[in-house]
């Protein structure tokens, strides 16, 4: 194992599961059911007499899956004292009573956990589907972020306008403040077009039918106001513009959809780092799979003492390996002393500066993020079948991106040769950073016949 400069206690998920696997010798299957009647199965082992252990192994697996494709219906064949403590886990009050409350929330449907035969399982069910690459007409692409919006005009393409605002939303409990914000961008935006044809949202959180389900970002909300203002938020925000057609979808899945745009390349995972650990999927077709892929609370570290995500109450999640969280927690341990007077955006501004002055322990950081994302490309790989893998965020800019490129490529070829064969790992230009991830959000809706 390549260890992490600053973190000598790191247990890579993929590292663990492959020597759980290496031992299991019993079936223990798992099916997951989401929205219209969809379902992820997942066949996995455990080791027969071994309760701990794989009590272990299948709850960090079952998190994994939960969160990157979602769902409200858990069904389990197996052991059954295994299955009666994932199902403890996810009751109200359980261990994991976080993620089944939001998994509630999202689909509109009590969550539940079922226990039954391998013969009354569910079969696996998809339904990928295209999304976007609409370039016709006069659009507006939107993209809200934790620390900054943006938007941009486009016409036919072609980007005409283009701005970044500087907002606060996980700071403010008034939908009011949203909404104004959120609409003033979208005017802005629209004085320089003749027209408006439709508008695309790329927004960090979860959005069900262009309906925000749940969103980091309006985290203040309490939960009357978000039902009643932020739920239909981009939507209201849009129909100020006229009766327009209008696409939400998350900031991951059009990061995804703006590599595979550029590209010209399918299979591409898209996984952004910037106020939290966003991300997206484009399949080898060229489609969405409806997944959720909150890449922000999969398990990256099965050490239990790992850093705890403040919002779910886990350890070792995505959020506190991939993100600005990220650096601002290992930078005690290069040695650096932060004000807490600064934002968590400053926070890492100031450690990039350090790194770009070739200053050692800052880099120590970004070479230690770099160790953590080769072994978690090499965990997503057991979910996702990618071809690319492409970095977004504003811990990937200047030469921290670079370090961290180049530690987490030097553990694919290290300890995965095959998935370092196959998965190309890329961070895009500044062009297509700026200017491609707004064609792609403003490409996500269909325009209606004029």
């Amino acid at each position: 194992m390549i260890q992490p400069a600053l973190d000598h206690d790191f247990i890579p998920a993929a590292l663990y599961n492959k020597a759980f696997s290496e031992k299991a010798d019993e079936a223990f299957y798992i099916a997951l059911e989401r929205d219209r009647g969809l379902v992820y199965r997942y066949d996995a082992k455990i080791i027969r007499g071994d309760f701990e252990h794989s009590c272990f192994y299948i709850e960090r697996l079952i998190k994994t899956i939960l969160w990157s494709v979602g769902g409200f219906r858990l069904t389990l064949c197996g052991d059954e004292k295994i299955g009666r403590y994932i199902a403890d886990c996810y009751k109200p009050g359980g261990l994991r009573q976080f993620d089944s409350a939001f998994m509630s929330k999202v689909y509109e449907r009590q969550f539940e956990t079922i226990l039954t035969s391998k013969e009354n399982l569910p079969e696996r069910k998809d339904n990928p589907a295209p999304v976007g690459r609409h370039l016709d007409g006069c659009r507006i692409g939107f993209d809200a972020g934790g620390s900054d919006m943006k938007v941009s005009a486009v016409t036919d393409g072609k980007v005409i306008f283009s701005q970044e605002i500087v907002w606060h939303p996980k700071r403010n409990d008034n939908p009011d403040y949203h909404y104004a914000q959120i609409t003033q961008a979208l005017q802005t935006a629209a004085a320089k077009l003749p027209r408006v044809d439709a508008v695309g949202v790329s927004s960090a959180g979860v959005y069900v039918n262009n309906r925000a389900m749940a969103a980091s970002l309006f985290i203040k909300i309490p939960p009357e106001a978000f039902d009643a203002r932020i739920k239909d938020i981009y939507i209201n925000a849009a129909k100020t513009l006229g009766d327009i057609p209008v696409t939400v979808a998350n900031d991951g899945d059009v990061a995804a959809l703006s590599g595979a745009m550029y590209s010209g390349k399918n299979g591409v995972l898209g996984v952004a780092m910037g106020t939290s650990e966003a991300g997206g999927y484009v399949d080898g077709n060229g489609n969405v799979t409806g997944w959720l892929n909150e890449l922000a609370f999969v398990p990256a570290d099965y050490n239990t003492g790992a850093a705890v995500d403040e919002w779910s109450g886990d350890f070792g999640c995505g959020v506190k390996y991939f993100s600005q969280d990220a650096v601002i927690r290992l930078a005690p341990r290069a040695g650096i002393a932060l004000s807490e007077k600064l934002s968590p955006a400053e926070k890492l501004k100031e450690v990039q500066t350090l790194a770009e002055a070739n200053q050692g322990k800052a880099r120590l950081i970004f070479e230690t993020i770099g160790v953590y994302l080769g072994y978690a490309v090499a965990h997503y790989a057991d979910f996702y079948d990618i071809n690319y893998l492409q970095l977004l965020g504003r811990v990937t800019s200047g030469v921290g991106g670079d370090l961290l490129l180049r530690e987490a490529n030097a553990v694919l070829q290290a300890e995965f040769p095959a998935l370092a064969q196959k998965i190309t790992l890329y961070m895009p230009d500044e062009y297509e950073r700026r200017v491609g991830q707004s064609i792609a959000a403003a490409s996500l809706p269909q325009t209606k016949a004029r």
